[in-house]
Order: structure tokens, then C-alpha cells, then sequence
């Protein structure tokens, strides 16, 4: 595997660092690939915190291999050959998806906090379009090599014979397994989501914005009929880890959520702060109850915002998940 262009410092670096066997050295020159492949991980998995662990066994590998590395492929692209290998050796040990599932049936789905995505990032590598959760989910249903071959090729960028080199496969297999991939994904988006391969965007649109603060308002007040005003009537509605993707009008919606115990006594002292997630903005809600002078974390609602409204939106338990880095109480 070879990348056009002469060794640079990284590289450069990098093999000094290897031959000293100074793994001080070493992990400062890879270190700072840290993000960018800890992102990737997670498109393949869906999890951060395997994306976390594969990233640190990425770069175990490395530390292991590192008399292989001659500088004739850039570091970088050494890296992400070695992540994409320990992310197929990790799902091929995890219980394959059943066929027929719906997105939030994804049992792993973790969402992933934009503080954590690369700082001076190339486009592709973070670019909204793959790294928001309807792409992530939908990359889930792909088996373990058409799934790497498209983020290698669509997402990445990559040309068929790189990334046939990276997985050991011929580029006529990788070609059919990236056409097959591109079927399925296609398949899998919810309808008007098919191009994940437009321009990069990555600012929050004045719409998500506005009503991103009018649902969290919503909930501060108790007001049910703002709340069912915000939602289309095609909602597309997940509360993860309980499985089903919900296609409901915003009237069910609300009503389901109300004889759920939401917005009932115990249940209706709410506070909200906005965030970000999978670059797609988000409401963290927060819960007082009875006897408690605390709010504290109830859930963080992942919203997909179209023309105002919210046409989809995913719930997730924040417990268990530091890495959100959330206010513990309000």
C-alpha cells in the first residue's frame, strides 16, 4: 500500500520513534490521529465506548507492529489500516443484527459528543452527513466488510485499490461490495436522507437552533401543546435501549408520553440545556422530583430537525455515559 508524495516529518518522526523503541516518543507521534480514529471506530460500531476501546487496541496494534511501517503509505493511512482491522475482528466476535430490524433496534447505539470529534478536522472525516445517528444506524445493517469498504471509499474517500490493499481484497471486490453497501444504505435512511455525501455542514441552522430551546422550553412549562406544535406528524420516535422505532403522529406521540407518567405529578418539574451530538443538536432534560432540591439527568433527546420541526427524535438513558460530560445536577 502506497501513497503518492515523499516521506514527511510525521513519517519521518514516526519511524525514528519505532526504532528506538521509545514508546514515550511513539505515542506522541500517534497521538494526535487519536480523535479522527476514534470517530471512525465508531462509524463501524456504533458505540463509543468501543470506538474507545478499539481506538487504544489500534494503537496497541501499532506499538506492535511498528518495524512493518517503511513510510511507503503515510502514517495516517497506516493507522486507519489497522483500525479497520481490529474494528472486523471485533464484530466478528459481536452477535450479528437479525435482518428486518428497524434503526432503534441497534441494540449498542451511543451517541457521540461533538467536544470529542477531531478539533482541525479534514471534511470527510466528520462531515455532518456521517456522523449524525440516521447515517451511523443505517451503516449498523451493512455486513462487517461492505460496512468498511463504504466508509473507506465514501466517507474516507479512498480509491478502490487502497482500500482493497487495506482489507486484503481485490478492487472487483471491493467494487460489488461497495455497490451492494450503497443499495442497502439507501434502503435503510429515512426517505429525503440519501446523499451522505454532500458538502460537509456543521453549524446548527438557526431552525435547530430555535427549536432545539422551544422543545426544552416546552417541557420547562408543561406545555403540551407547544410541545405536540414542534412535532410532525410523521415523527419518527426511538427511546433507547427499549427496541421500535415509533412512525407516530405528534398527537400520539404526546399522548403516549403523557400516559407513560411524563408530565404527570413526580414527573413535570423539568429543566433543559441545549448540547450537541452526532453535529445534530440536542436537549439534555433534567428532572426534580418530590422531596429533591436537585434536577437531576433524566434523558438527552437527539433531535433531526426539518423546516422547524422535529421529524425525528432519539432518547437516550444518560446514565452511565461520563463522557457526555454532563452537569451532574442543575
Amino acid at each position: 500500500m502506497t501513497d503518492a508524495g515523499p516521506l514527511d516529518a510525521d513519517e519521518a518522526t514516526f519511524i525514528a520513534a519505532a526504532r528506538s523503541g521509545d514508546t514515550a516518543r511513539f505515542a506522541l507521534v500517534t497521538e494526535r490521529h487519536r480523535r479522527e480514529l476514534q470517530v471512525h471506530c465508531y462509524r463501524m460500531l456504533a458505540n463509543y465506548d468501543d470506538a474507545q476501546d478499539m481506538t487504544q487496541e489500534t494503537f496497541l496494534r501499532a506499538w506492535n507492529k511498528r518495524e512493518t511501517f517503511k513510510g511507503h503509505a503515510a502514517l495516517r493511512t497506516w493507522l486507519y489500516r489497522i483500525a479497520t482491522n481490529v474494528c472486523l475482528d471485533f464484530l466478528d466476535k459481536r452477535t450479528p443484527l437479525p435482518s428486518g430490524l428497524s434503526d432503534s433496534e441497534v441494540p449498542y447505539l451511543q451517541p457521540y459528543p461533538d467536544r470529542m470529534l477531531p478539533e482541525d478536522p479534514q471534511e470527510s472525516v466528520v462531515a455532518r452527513e456521517t456522523i449524525e445517528l440516521a447515517f451511523i444506524v443505517a451503516v449498523q445493517h451493512l455486513p462487517p466488510r461492505q460496512r468498511a469498504v463504504l466508509v473507506l471509499r465514501d466517507v474516507l474517500g479512498w480509491p478502490a485499490s487502497k482500500a482493497a490493499d487495506a482489507l486484503e481484497l481485490t478492487v472487483a471486490s471491493v467494487t460489488s461490495a461497495l455497490q451492494r453497501a450503497r443499495v442497502t444504505m439507501r434502503e435503510q435512511l429515512p426517505a429525503g436522507r440519501l446523499d451522505w455525501r454532500s458538502p460537509a455542514t456543521h453549524e446548527l441552522s438557526t431552525d435547530e437552533r430555535g427549536a432545539v430551546k422551544s422543545y426544552i422550553d416546552a417541557h420547562e412549562r408543561n406545555d403540551l401543546d407547544a410541545l405536540m406544535s414542534l412535532l410532525r406528524d410523521d415523527l419518527r420516535f426511538a427511546m433507547l435501549p427499549d427496541p421500535g422505532t415509533l412512525v407516530t403522529t405528534a398527537e400520539d406521540a404526546v399522548d403516549g408520553w403523557v400516559s407513560g407518567g411524563l408530565f404527570q405529578r413526580g414527573h413535570d418539574d423539568w429543566r433543559g440545556v441545549t448540547t450537541t451530538v452526532n453535529r445534530m443538536p440536542a436537549a439534555v432534560l433534567y428532572l426534580r422530583t418530590p422531596g429533591d432540591p436537585e434536577y437531576r439527568p433524566f434523558a438527552i433527546a437527539v433531535l433531526h430537525i426539518v423546516d422547524g420541526q422535529i421529524a425525528e427524535l432519539t432518547g437516550f438513558d444518560v446514565a452511565g455515559k461520563p463522557w457526555l460530560d454532563l452537569p451532574p445536577t442543575l
